[in-house]
C-alpha cells in the first residue's frame, strides 16, 4: 500500500505564492508519474501540471505554477506563484508507478487526501 501526505495549503491573497509537498511512502519500486490535480466547487477534478522525465502544465497556469520532485525521497512539489482567485480549490497529488507486495511487484496509483488553497483578499 503506497500512501500520499500532502502540506502545504491555506489562505493567501491575490498574486502571492504557496508550495504544496506531497510525499509518497510504503513499498515503492519505482515511480512513472507524479502530478497535481485540482478541483474547485461544483467543478470536475482536473489536471494541473505532471511531472516525468519531463513536465506538463495546465495552459491556466503555465508560466506561474512550477512541478519538481526529489526522487530520493519520493515527494513532488508544486510552487505557485502569481496566484489569482480562480486558483482556489482543493489540490490532490497523485503518483503512479509499482510498489513490491504480498504478490509481487505490482502496479499502484494513489492519490493524497486534499490540501485546501484559497486565494482571496
Amino acid at each position: 500500500q503506497v500512501q500520499l501526505v500532502e502540506s502545504g495549503g491555506g489562505l493567501v491573497q491575490p498574486g502571492g505564492s504557496l508550495r504544496l509537498s506531497c510525499a509518497a511512502s510504503g513499498s515503492i519500486v519505482s515511480i512513472h508519474i507524479m502530478g497535481w490535480y485540482r478541483q474547485a466547487p461544483g467543478k470536475q477534478r482536473e489536471l494541473v501540471a505532471t511531472i516525468t522525465s519531463g513536465t506538463s502544465y495546465a495552459d491556466t497556469v503555465k508560466d506561474r505554477f512550477t512541478i519538481s520532485r526529489d526522487s530520493a525521497k519520493n515527494t513532488v512539489y508544486l510552487q505557485m506563484n502569481s496566484l489569482k482567485p480562480e486558483d482556489t480549490a482543493v489540490y490532490y497529488c497523485n503518483v503512479e508507478g509499482r510498489s513490491r507486495t504480498n504478490g509481487g511487484l505490482k502496479r499502484f496509483n494513489s492519490w493524497g487526501q486534499g490540501t485546501q488553497v484559497t486565494v482571496s483578499s
